[in-house]
């Protein structure tokens, strides 16, 4: 089930919204968050809702585990075993046969077989959910619930179950404890006005772009020059759009049942750096990287020369994270030599004016996003080899794809983020609501498409 669907629209989101608003106590809602996020995601395919829960019970009984174990060795233990079982399910569906297929050309004969495994979506993010949970409770920065429904509704909170935000439990404890309390005003308002300026951003915006650039990319032998660079400015924005458009959606969700979910970006294509750009892009998981990866490697407390290798390990693993493809590894092992040479650099870099460090950066960004964005590393070496005049030559582009383009990069360097909108309370804001709403859904009514971050 997708947001921009008509059942989720207009059957599962109005019946969960006024089941829970009609439930009293705070378990009749923990419930009813938990059994709709599990109908949300067995919409898709049911049987991984017990891959779902397994991995939520273990981490839910570690977690209670973890502060009665009387001994450091035992505390250990626990989180050992959690982490372990979330990673080892994680790993086995999502790299199994990325692991297996390498083997074999490197050692034929000797590597194991591969295997029909469907991707369960959204592991990796309800993944980190549990490891996030796990390692604050063990470092005493969140006390354990001991109420499991509350727990499960946090893991498998519909709003962001499949795509993000990755939110840790700490960020909405506070809500999650408070949730029997009547709905606010402000809230709703605010909510809504989150959910259908989303639902806009995925539909008119990113699915438009995508209806002229996906054709393009299935034969990217055919781009010219000039198509190679407005497919990838195309795609950048389509992401970004896409992407923003679901945290935004999210967010409203969030909202709507009383749940404060944290920001995921903060309009990213105006950084003034790389280190910048990863402050305002996918906020989210950069923090997560940062705070239970980077740190734990030791950051930047070991000397210079290691720092970089910190930065370049975690961002290798950031990229992989996205997938099982050496795209996305070559992609995050590009960021962490941005990172390592930003800081580097920096007392250079220091003087140069913003507007072209905002430039020098997207234009960084962009390169990265080819390699992100195509099949294989072959494919992102002939398209940025196009981009740079190798092979390319003259030819038509769509005169809608650079109107689109265009919009787009006044969009994203004049319009504020989401989170900067001064959402109106009173009853005359909703008709404009509802005319967003309206337009956003005749778009969403000639193409369902599911978001791009599903497949990660």
């Amino acid at each position: 089930m997708v947001f921009n669907s008509n059942v989720f629209l207009f059957a599962f989101l109005p019946a969960v919204f006024a089941a829970f608003w009609l439930s009293k106590t705070k378990q009749q809602r923990y419930v009813l968050l938990t059994v709709s996020g599990y109908v949300f995601y067995g919409y898709w395919n049911w049987r991984f809702c017990f891959l779902l829960l397994v991995s939520s019970l273990v981490s839910f009984t570690a977690g209670l585990m973890i502060a009665r174990a009387r001994s450091l060795s035992a505390r250990r233990a626990w989180v050992l075993a959690s982490v372990t079982t979330d990673l080892s399910l994680l790993g086995f569906f999502k790299y199994y046969n990325f692991l297996a297929s390498n083997l074999a050309r490197m050692v034929p004969g000797s590597a194991p077989p591969l295997l029909d495994i469907v991707l369960p979506i959204g592991i990796s993010f309800y993944t980190f959910h549990t490891i996030s949970y796990i390692l604050d409770v063990a470092a005493g920065r969140v006390r354990p619930t001991r109420n499991l429904f509350e727990y499960l509704a946090y893991v498998s909170l519909f709003s962001q179950l499949v795509a993000g935000p990755i939110i840790r439990f700490r960020e909405i404890e506070d809500d999650l404890e408070r949730i029997d309390g009547p709905p606010r005003e402000d809230h709703m308002s605010r909510g809504l006005g989150f959910f259908v300026t989303g639902l806009a951003k995925k539909a008119v915006i990113a699915d438009s772009i995508a209806s002229w650039i996906d054709p393009m990319l299935g034969v990217p032998q055919s781009l010219s020059v000039a198509g190679a660079w407005l497919s990838a400015l195309g795609y950048a924005f389509q992401l970004y759009y896409d992407f923003s458009g679901y945290s935004d959606m999210a967010v409203g969700l969030g909202l709507m049942f009383g749940l404060r979910i944290p920001q995921n970006f903060d309009s990213p294509y105006r950084a003034l750096g790389i280190s910048d750009f990863w402050r305002r892009w996918h906020i989210s998981l950069s923090r997560w990287l940062r705070d239970y990866l980077y740190i734990s490697l030791g950051g930047n407390r070991r000397g210079e020369a290691r720092t970089y290798l910190n930065l370049l390990v975690t961002m290798v693993l950031g990229g992989l994270w996205h997938g099982a493809n050496w795209t996305f590894v070559a992609w995050g092992a590009y960021h962490g030599a941005l990172l390592a040479l930003g800081r580097l650099g920096r007392p250079v870099f220091a003087p140069v004016p913003d507007l072209l460090k905002r430039a020098g950066t997207f234009l960084l960004v962009l390169f990265g996003w080819v390699i992100f964005r195509s099949s294989d590393l072959p494919m992102a070496a002939h398209w940025l080899g196009k981009m740079l005049g190798f092979g390319g030559g003259a030819g038509a582009v769509p005169v809608a794809l650079v109107g689109w383009v265009v919009v787009c990069l006044l969009l994203a360097n004049l319009v504020p983020e989401t989170w900067e909108f001064e959402f109106g309370t009173r009853l005359r804001w909703a008709p404009v609501y509802a005319m967003v709403f309206l337009i956003a859904y005749l778009f969403v009514n000639q193409q369902q498409t599911v978001f791009l971050y599903y497949q990660f």
